[in-house]
């Protein structure tokens, strides 16, 4: 058995509960590589990535490099002796990082490689309509998320299931994979395969403004799955023309309402409390939405003290 001594990377929540479970199961983390603080909020006050916090929490060896390719840096990073790296959600790494340790360097995608490669795969696993996915673990080579792969792990997908949902059954269940990959290492018996490149390969880029826009004219499956594959973050949006107002709605939970009807595309049509868009194969019924200046609120709470008008529509 190899005796790991293991440098973890990673920033947000996702990457926490990976590194809960790495430390809880008794393996040795002699650091923590996590982003510098950020200004955040009204006060700009600088605010600690949730790993940072966790290991603040629990005494651990924490750098944060602007500059991974720093002299300084490097020198404390091989100070920590480390003969194995996990990466999650963290940056991509330079060759003089990844290649350190003696057992090498792995990171956790939450996609089932190599489709859905990139910055947002849990986000556009969704939006495409796909009814599963997963997490992969794969040794970090030049390019990125193309190494060699240890293991994976199937997630199912709901019909209803938002991004938020989804990235937290992905949270827990890459943790799990990654302790595995972990007793695989120790024991010395790791087995990879190369991914292969053949096939309708998807991509996982990141958003934009564009690419977050709701395009009325898709299907209303299509426009679904937009608005669950970015909620509750980034979010999809469109524009709503309501009386003589122009402005930006974004819109966080709908329902799909399939039906034949003779409604000009893009319509609102407000019955009592409940407000529906009518698009070419149906009607999507919004649940909650969000108008400039208000909080994000269930439509019906929203209609407590806002009209929409006869001629209201949205493009």
């Amino acid at each position: 058995m190899r005796d790991l001594r293991i440098v973890f990377m990673g920033t947000p929540d996702f990457a926490v509960e990976t590194l809960r479970t790495i430390v809880e199961a008794g393996y040795k983390v002699v650091g923590v590589i996590t982003a510098p603080d950020k200004p955040a909020g009204r006060g700009r006050k600088l605010q600690e990535s949730a790993v940072k916090k966790y290991a603040l929490e629990h005494d651990l060896k924490i750098l944060q490099p602007v500059n991974l390719k720093a002299e300084s840096f490097l020198r404390e990073l091989k100070a920590l002796d480390a003969n194995l790296q996990v990466v999650v959600a963290f940056r991509m790494l330079p060759k003089v990082v990844w290649k350190m340790p003696e057992y090498g360097t792995f990171n956790l995608h939450a996609s089932l490689l190599p489709q859905y490669r990139g910055a947002a795969p849990i986000n556009w696993a969704i939006i495409n309509g796909e009814k599963e996915t997963g997490v992969s673990t794969f040794f970090i080579d030049e390019k990125i998320d193309t190494g060699a792969m240890i293991m994976q792990q199937k997630v199912g997908i709901l019909p209803t299931e938002t991004a938020g949902s989804l990235h937290d059954k992905l949270m827990v269940a890459g943790a799990q994979l990654v302790l595995k990959t972990l007793e695989a290492i120790k024991s010395g018996e790791v087995f990879t395969t190369s991914q292969k490149e053949a096939g309708d390969l998807r991509s996982a880029y990141k958003f934009s403004r564009d690419n977050t826009r709701i395009d009325w004219n898709q299907s209303l499956e299509d426009i679904y799955n937009l608005i669950r594959g970015l909620s509750p973050y980034p979010t999809a949006w469109t524009l709503l023309k309501n009386g003589n107002d122009e402005m930006m709605l974004k819109i966080y939970d709908s329902e799909p309402q399939p039906a034949e009807h003779e409604e000009q595309t893009g319509k609102i049509l407000q019955e009592g409390k409940t407000v529906k868009v009518s698009v070419k194969n149906g009607f999507l019924l919004l649940k909650e939405i969000q108008l400039p200046g208000k909080r994000k609120m269930a439509v019906q709470d929203l209609l407590n003290g806002y009209e929409f008008f006869p001629n209201a529509k949205v493009f």
